[in-house]
């Protein structure tokens, strides 16, 4: 059972790593990085298309990522 969480924990970080790898950046230096903030807080910026498919993969692979460091750390 360790063995088979330990396999997929494996999988799971590298296809996190790729989807993160994947995705645009948002913004441009650092005066991007200060008002492109408060822009994305407020919503000013939606996700379309291809960004928003891999925002929700990152979304649902880093929770996979803790349920099964979790587990690991249980069953260990």
């Amino acid at each position: 059972m360790q063995t088979l969480l330990i396999v997929l924990l494996i999988i799971v970080c590298i296809s996190l790593i790729a989807v993160v790898l994947l995705q645009s950046g948002k913004s441009a230096g650092l005066s991007g990085a200060i008002s492109g903030g408060a822009e994305q807080l407020f919503g000013k910026q939606k996700a379309r298309g291809m960004d928003l498919v891999l925002h929700r993969a990152t979304v649902i692979l880093s929770l996979l990522f803790f349920m099964i460091m979790l587990l690991l750390t249980y069953l260990g």
